[in-house]
């Protein structure tokens, strides 16, 4: 399985990145019996849809999963639509996306469409509270409730090994504060791709993001292996988030950056 950077910055793109996007691919066998590479989309913040373009053709996209509804999250969202309703050969036709319920609407907003474009034609929502276990080739994901100001999803992957000896994971957070779901979400991980927004002793609102303290607090419980800081603004420092998650972290530490792959 194949954990790719295409956009990691907080809460906006930033000088050197779009906001957040993520690519997790494996490959697997279609259901015709062919071998292919099967490919997840987390999240497509500002920014993201165009870099995307540079890792993938967006037309073998599987399945796209919108953690929340931010728009830092899901506001390419409608770069994406306008791919698929006016593609020069013909419309692509619907692509399976797994987010909150009310997706649809928000999508809606963003694109400043009316009451009758509901997105059929490029988008099957697939709501989180109704689907939580959902395969895609070879990889199994799951989501876990989180922390956030608006209903938000922690998304565990399970795929195998690209060494071919069992099965490895990949959690990502989305955006959350410290929780019990967050934890799960993450327990025994491979790599824990964990939002660190904001900073110890600045940033003193509760329930909205972490900081590398709490990210790597989480990391420690829940026993995972590496953990992959991410979703750090375009102000903030990243390697003082980084020897922030380390006091509280002994595992491998990385900060996420554009173009970054992991191999597991």
């Amino acid at each position: 399985m194949k954990l790719t950077v295409v956009g990691c910055s907080g809460s906006m793109s930033g000088p050197t990145s779009a906001a957040s996007c993520y690519l997790i691919q494996a490959r697997g066998t279609s259901d015709d019996g062919a071998r292919r590479v099967f490919t997840v989309v987390l999240d497509l913040g500002p920014g993201a849809f165009g870099q995307l373009m540079n890792h993938v053709d967006p037309r073998d996209v599987d399945l796209v999963v919108l953690s929340h509804l931010h728009a830092d999250h899901m506001a390419d969202m409608i770069g994406y639509h306008v791919f698929r309703r006016w593609y020069p050969t013909g419309a692509l036709g619907p692509v399976d996306v797994l987010a909150p319920g009310d997706a649809v609407d928000r999508v809606r907003g963003v694109g400043g469409d009316g009451p009758e474009e509901d997105f059929s034609a490029d988008f099957t929502f697939r709501p989180f509270d109704a689907n939580p276990v959902v395969e895609v080739g070879p990889m199994r994901i799951e989501a876990f409730p989180v922390l956030h100001p608006v209903e938000a999803w922690a998304v565990r992957v399970t795929g195998p090994s690209s060494t071919g000896d069992g099965e490895v994971v990949v959690t990502y957070s989305g955006d959350t504060d410290a929780c019990d779901g967050l934890v799960e979400s993450a327990r025994d991980v491979d790599l824990f791709l964990c939002e660190a927004g904001f900073v110890e002793g600045r940033d003193t609102v509760r329930g909205i993001h972490l900081t590398g303290e709490r990210a790597g607090e989480i990391a420690s419980l829940a026993g995972a292996r590496h953990l992959v800081l991410t979703h750090i603004q375009p102000w903030t420092e990243p390697q003082e988030v980084a020897r922030a998650a380390s006091t509280r972290f002994d595992g491998g530490i990385e900060v996420a950056r554009t173009g970054a792959v992991w191999e597991l």
